[in-house]
């Protein structure tokens, strides 16, 4: 009982001291929502209103209604026209549009006769994701205006219609929204428990706690503890924040999201619990932070899909706990996945949070020993 007691007097310590400091209490409360809502908001792969230069050399009322029906899609804006294709180049050239669409002279006769017309469609290639959709999109709009428009009616031996599943409108946000929740408790944990006791190694406190009757492991799980609450707080707030404001859905089960946020917890308070003992100041504590920060995110998945990484890279990615999570938490968040679907990703993420945090563990206790 003395070591649990002993073990809550610093976890009462630990939440004194955060909330005496105003930069934390920003870092733990705000931080996070303010991340949520440049994620909600600002960041998005949908395709929207992109600039279209047009140049029709038929200047026909078919023409006129193809570009009318790019319009009307949502996914296009016209920002010029003109019937010069050298201000098409310099329009492309300058960054004024992105796609342009060059109707040739008797595109009306040669689609109602059933002759066959072809428009040319240019795409500017400096971001090739959006190059990629809207190609998609103005191929899809073309071909369904050059079926409603000929007189000649061809025969269909298929009728395909499509379906996206768990994302019917298929929304960027409600794919970026939920992976926010790893992405938080990753910088947040891992900032918080490294500066922690960097700073009072710094300070000269830490000194005096080896001195005391605690024991390395009591001194470690009462700085951890805090940490992990604190982490488990701001996956309450971001979830709740993004089924209710952002209205993302959720179909799967809150136990299973807590427990592998728990599993999740141990790699994330294991690294910077790691920092702590290579890091001298705080500055090199948040510096280390973030050089660990970094890569885990972009090998995660969180923005770009793991399958489009080279091979070896993909490999890597199988040893970090930020890529498991952020499965786990989208196939809950969207496909209302059951435990016995993310068996793999589970067993992946507590093998991984153990061995980081007996590492970290090992080298803490051998540091202030």
């Amino acid at each position: 009982m003395k070591s649990v007691d002993r073990i809550l007097e610093m976890v009462r310590k630990e939440f004194r001291q955060i909330f005496r400091d105003s930069k934390l209490r920003r870092l733990i409360f705000i931080s996070p929502i303010i991340q949520l809502i440049v994620f909600g908001y600002a960041v998005s792969t949908d395709v929207r209103h992109v600039a279209t230069f047009v140049v029709d050399h038929d200047n026909s009322a078919i023409s006129r209604e193809l570009v009318d029906t790019f319009t009307a899609s949502g996914y296009f804006a016209i920002v010029d026209r003109s019937e010069r294709p050298a201000d098409l180049v310099s329009a492309l050239d300058h960054g004024d549009a992105i796609v342009g669409v060059v109707i040739p002279a008797g595109f009306g006769d040669d689609l109602v006769s059933g002759s066959g017309a072809r428009v040319q469609l240019v795409f500017d290639g400096t971001n090739s994701n959006i190059a990629i959709v809207a190609k998609g999109y103005a191929e899809r709009i073309t071909t369904a205006f050059g079926l409603a428009s000929a007189s000649v009616e061809i025969p269909s031996m298929i009728a395909l219609r499509d379906r996206a599943w768990f994302n019917p409108e298929l929304e960027s946000r409600n794919y970026n929204v939920p992976a926010v929740v790893g992405a938080i408790i990753m910088l947040v944990c891992l900032l918080l428990t490294a500066l922690a006791i960097v700073r009072e190694r710094e300070i000269g406190t830490l000194e005096q706690l080896m001195v005391s009757p605690l024991q390395p492991f009591e001194l470690m799980l009462g700085k951890t503890i805090p940490f992990a609450i604190i982490g488990l707080f701001d996956l309450a707030v971001i979830t709740a924040i993004a089924i209710l404001w952002f209205d993302i859905p959720f179909r799967g089960s809150f136990v299973l999201l807590f427990g592998a946020s728990v599993l999740y917890l141990l790699s994330t308070l294991g690294l910077g619990l790691f920092i702590s003992t290579i890091a001298s100041t705080q500055q090199e504590a948040f510096l280390s932070s973030f050089l660990v920060f970094m890569p885990t995110m972009l090998l995660s998945g969180f923005m770009f899909p793991v399958r489009s990484m080279p091979e070896l890279f993909q490999w890597i990615t199988l040893a970090n706990p930020m890529r498991h999570y952020l499965e786990i938490v989208r196939a809950i968040f969207l496909k209302g996945a059951g435990a016995e679907h993310l068996a793999m990703q589970f067993v992946a993420l507590a093998t991984i949070g153990i061995v980081i945090l007996t590492l970290a563990t090992m080298r803490f206790q051998k540091r202030i020993s």
